[in-house]
């Protein structure tokens, strides 16, 4: 059974205002590969996190983690 890896991939993209193409241009993956990782349908290999890390340039535990990330909204109502 593989463990759920949550990711910011839709809010750095987001940020830098990249297409799902784009990134996987830069990382040399298919852009079907950004889709699955975002919706969490699929685990990045070590090589492809440290692409992405180097890529948006922070640190690995900023792309990735294996709690689901804190919203950057505040507690919902």
């Amino acid at each position: 059974m593989s463990v759920k890896i949550y990711n910011r991939i839709p809010l750095l993209r987001a940020e830098r205002s990249l297409s799902r193409k784009a990134l996987a241009e830069a990382v040399s993956v298919n852009y079907q590969t950004i889709g699955y990782l975002e919706r969490g349908d699929y685990n990045p290999s070590l090589e492809l996190a440290l692409k992405l890390s180097a890529y948006f340039q922070v640190p690995v535990e900023q792309i990735f983690s294996l709690e689901p990330f804190p919203s950057l909204f505040g507690p919902s109502s």
